[in-house]
């Protein structure tokens, strides 16, 4: 997927957000793409991202997650109205299961879907998979911010 250029670095080169943020040199720097009806990426963990020997910290999954699925909404709505650029979403809530231990040292793949849209807002599904097997996966609601919103101009 590196030939093409995510959504995150084509709409907010500048955002230095932990998970997703381009310009973030110690973030996670997230490249998610189109994928049936939502958004895919894949992940290569770092040794310093692990719980313990071999697994990967639950903190990170979620933030992988809560990214990954803010910017499907984003894509979500954007589309939806038909809009050159994204407007900039929060999560206004979002919840993590995790179904199994999540390997180091694999390449994880983590796909969202839009399960509901309105002008302002996506729920949004996502789930994590090392080599085809389930390890977490989640859901969230995320809302595009308004003018005078701490978050409103981050991704300019």
């Amino acid at each position: 997927m590196s030939e093409l250029i995510g959504v995150q670095r084509e709409f907010a080169p500048n955002s230095i957000c932990f998970g997703c943020g381009p310009s973030n040199e110690k973030g996670l720097k997230i490249d998610s793409f189109r994928f049936e009806g939502g958004l895919r990426t894949e992940f290569e963990t770092s040794s310093e991202h692990q719980a313990f020997p071999g697994i990967i910290n639950g903190g990170i999954i979620g933030t992988l997650l809560d990214c990954h699925g803010n910017w499907t909404a984003a894509i979500a709505i954007m589309d939806q109205k038909g809009d050159e650029r994204p407007s900039c979403t929060v999560t206004a809530n979002y919840s993590v299961k995790l179904i199994r231990p999540t390997p180091s040292g694999e390449i994880l793949t983590i796909t969202s879907k839009v399960e509901d849209l309105h002008e302002d807002r996506a729920r949004i599904t996502m789930e994590l998979n090392v080599n085809g097997k389930l390890c977490a996966k989640g859901e969230g609601l995320f809302v595009s911010v308004k003018e005078g919103h701490p978050a409103f101009h981050r991704w300019h």
